[in-house]
């Protein structure tokens, strides 16, 4: 069941061994949390995330998240579905009406962050399994009722946009894989 994600797991820490300690804390998640697939999952979820960039590479399609109110990825909920990569493809398709495909199959970045508790649930962790994307329906997006608004935005003007230490690695990490050459489309 969640051979696919620590394998993922096991690729990304050993291109990022500096992240050794947020890997164990996921496969810790997996192995004593039997719903972590699914919103009811406590201590938290996992969830998957899509880095979502432009034909160049240049810019990344960023949403103003309606209940968190930052400038953030597209992501969300696992609900169930066990391929961390089939959740950010699903996500970035409904956030932004984009039609995308996966630039590698390998992990980007991963995070474990706090959402706060609201009236209809408790606070708890997002365990953030996150890929890069490419558009392959042009730049177009349609706004959904997640988000306040959407924007293209450069990835070297990021920081305009927000502070968010985990985007701003993304960024970094975005352009360390450019550099190196963007892994062949998935």
């Amino acid at each position: 069941m969640s051979e696919r994600t620590l394998s993922l797991l096991a690729d990304y820490r050993a291109r990022h061994p500096e992240e050794e300690t947020t890997v164990d804390r996921f496969r810790e998640l997996i192995a004593t949390t039997p719903d972590c697939y699914e919103r009811s999952g406590r201590p938290g979820h996992i969830t998957g995330s899509a880095w979502l960039v432009s034909e160049d590479g240049g810019e990344v399609l960023l949403t103003h998240h309606r209940k968190l109110d930052r400038w953030l990825q597209f992501g969300g909920h696992s609900d169930g579905d066990v391929d961390p990569l089939s959740v950010a493809t699903r996500e970035a398709i409904e956030e932004s009406g984009l039609q995308v495909r996966p630039l590698s199959r390998a992990l980007l970045d991963i995070d474990i962050h706090p959402i706060p508790a609201r009236p209809d649930d408790t606070g708890h962790l997002h365990y953030d399994l996150r890929f890069a994307f490419i558009s392959s329906s042009g730049r177009r997006y349609t706004v959904s009722d997640e988000s306040h608004d959407l924007a293209w935005v450069p990835i070297d003007r990021i920081d305009d946009y927000s502070d968010e230490p985990s985007l701003l690695r993304m960024a970094r990490k975005w352009r360390t894989w450019q550099a190196a050459g963007v892994p062949a489309p998935a």
